[in-house]
């Protein structure tokens, strides 16, 4: 009787040892961050992680890798937005002049500050400020 259990413990060629606890992990999270926050953002984010059902450093680096970040403004385009208060100051000395000296005196020159500003906000919110490469 002893030896047909000995039989049932040998091995079979080739297979390794089984040595149990967890499976070994794909990818193995080796680097640490802290990051430093208030009791109340810390809230936030273990109330916005269990409502996911995740855990709360789960949670983080999702949110990490879909968050958007908008780079800030160039040189140009802070050029842009001046000329842009610029030009609503010109409109608002234009406005005045209209109720002084008539509105069809003054239609003319609004239109083309009007189409300056339009053509300034187009450019201000085109696309490729995202995709240009800095």
């Amino acid at each position: 009787m002893e030896k047909a259990v000995k039989k049932d413990n040998i091995r079979v060629a080739g297979q390794p040892k089984n040595k149990g606890g967890a499976p070994k992990k794909r990818v193995r999270r080796e680097l640490i961050i802290r990051v430093r926050m208030t009791a109340t953002e810390r809230f936030q984010v273990d109330n916005k992680a269990k409502a996911a059902g995740m855990r709360s450093s789960s949670w983080i680096r999702a949110a990490a890798k879909s968050a958007k970040i908008v780079p800030r403004l160039t040189a140009d385009e802070r050029r842009i937005l001046w000329m842009l208060a610029e030009l609503a100051n010109n409109l608002n000395q234009l406005t005045k002049l209209a109720h002084q000296l008539g509105l069809l005196n003054v239609v003319r020159d609004c239109s083309a500050i009007l189409t300056e500003i339009d053509i300034t906000l187009k450019h201000l919110n085109n696309d490729d400020r995202e995709n240009n490469d800095r």
